[in-house]
């Protein structure tokens, strides 16, 4: 057994002059022990002889920069797979190429945590102002997720340039004067400075800026993990926020909406008296909404509060296509805001598409029912009326100009294909539109709501999530 004694944690230049020199002399992965002790005397007994005529060779540069981030990580297994890596690269020039090779993925993984955790110290140091002999300067507190603070501290330097600081960490503390960064051992938490004024300032910034309508529990504590939290002065707020934020969200909902302007309205009152609409086409979204409100193509007028049109960006990637408002977007006037909005948006989080960044609408503009004593029941609008107010959702994609429209259930599919599609035959596919658009076929998030098993349930909503993130990936 070859043992080699790195001098650090992050020893990159030891461990990559002990992993060619192991190479050369033919010792095998299973063979070698890494250990780190602080001493830089890289091998702790004496290596063998290197093999006779063994050839020399070379790695390529993808496999140093990986190497030099997945030394980072904590991981103890990091060192000996590099070493299984460097080992078969040999033989096998494009090793890095083959994701399914159990090693680089792992070693791929890790690095990608690496990143993640440096992107994270990036995002969540926070600095508090102190005093010392020199004067003012900030001093920050972090614990990152793995051994970052000398790949991230340059970051730092180049941003607050003319600020001198100190970022205090357990494995390692970077220091800018404003002309050389430094690095002293790792702190400990008692030498954290404690919160400053600024602190009362950040908190009610964040205050203003959250927004309860977007709020995605999940998503954001994906991007903000817990064990964050405590290094955050706006952290406190958060459980706060968080609680509050269904009973704001209701109540921006229960709000009536806003009247277009009278000359939208005009627009599509005139354009509403021929009934093929062969007049002039609206041309932005807030004329296809008072269209819409204006719109007697059939007879489901009568039946809603209002007409639902869609909502998002002007310039969307993605659009959702579903069947017909339901009894609360018909109340609200917004796609989407009831029992399958909310699975909707779930889906999307798990899904990592960004809500903000889509379209929503429906096949069908009007919530068609029928009263079982006071409750409005939901019914399925037939072909006549999903043919009526295509001329609508036709020209919400002409405006918005999607890349990608997903189709929920039945009737969106026969609204943006023109045709009745098995969706269990033809989800996870990119079908071709004449507007130049993918389309993919799904689930309704009503659906989902309708499934009585528990098990069924939960994969037909994982097979709804999946579809999600295909769409994402054609967008």
């Amino acid at each position: 057994m070859q043992v080699v004694r790195l001098a650090s944690e992050t020893d990159f230049s030891g461990w990559r002059e002990a992993a060619r020199a192991l190479r050369a002399r033919g010792v095998p992965p299973d063979e070698a022990l890494w250990t780190v002790d602080g001493a830089g005397d890289l091998f702790g007994e004496a290596a063998p002889a290197p093999q006779s005529g063994a050839p020399p060779f070379t790695v390529p540069r993808e496999f140093l920069e990986l190497a030099d981030t997945v030394i980072l990580h904590r991981s103890d297994e990091r060192f000996a797979l590099l070493y299984r890596l460097l080992w078969r690269l040999q033989q096998e020039p494009n090793l890095l190429r083959i994701a399914s090779v159990a090693d680089v993925a792992q070693a791929r993984g890790l690095a990608r945590q690496v990143s993640q955790a440096a992107h994270k110290m990036k995002a969540f140091v926070r600095f508090r102002r102190v005093e010392d002999e020199c004067g003012e300067i900030y001093v920050a507190w972090f614990e990152p997720a793995h051994r970052v603070v000398e790949m991230t501290a340059p970051f730092f330097a180049r941003r607050f340039a003319n600020m001198r600081f100190s970022i205090l960490t357990p494995d390692l503390c970077a220091h800018w004067g404003t002309r050389e960064l430094t690095f002293t051992p790792g702190a400990d938490p008692a030498d954290a400075p404690r919160e400053d004024a600024l602190e009362d300032y950040w908190r009610t910034y964040y205050a203003s800026i959250f927004n309860p309508a977007r709020l995605k529990t999940a998503q954001m504590q994906k991007e903000m993990p817990k064990r964050y939290w405590r290094n955050l002065p706006e952290a406190r707020l958060i459980p706060e926020l968080i609680a509050r934020a269904e009973a704001k969200t209701d109540a921006m909902v229960a709000q009536a909406p806003s009247e277009p302007t009278r000359r939208v309205v005009r627009a599509a009152q005139r354009a509403s008296r021929d009934a093929p609409y062969d007049g002039a086409a609206p041309t932005t979204l807030e004329e296809v909404c008072a269209g819409v409100q204006a719109c007697r193509r059939c007879d489901l007028w009568k039946c809603g509060t209002q007409g639902v049109a869609g909502e998002g960006p002007a310039r969307a990637k993605l659009m959702f296509v579903g069947e017909q408002p339901g009894d609360q977007e018909d109340l609200a006037g917004k796609p989407f805001v009831g029992p399958a909005g909310k699975v909707l948006d779930r889906a999307l989080a798990e899904a990592g598409v960004p809500r903000a960044e889509t379209f929503v609408t429906n096949a069908v503009k009007h919530f068609k029912h029928e009263l079982r004593g006071k409750r409005r029941i939901h019914k399925t609008p037939d072909a006549g009326e999903v043919s009526a107010c295509r001329w609508w959702l036709d020209n919400e994609r002409r405006i918005v100009r999607p890349r990608v429209i997903v189709a929920l259930g039945a009737t969106a599919t026969l609204s943006v294909f023109g045709k009745t599609m098995p969706i269990a035959k033809f989800r996870q596919q990119a079908l071709q539109l004449p507007d130049q658009a993918q389309g993919v076929v799904t689930y309704h998030p009503s659906y989902l709501l309708r499934v009585p098993d528990a098990e069924a349930k939960a994969k037909a909503y994982a097979l709804f999530v999946e579809d999600l993130k295909f769409a994402w990936t054609l967008a």
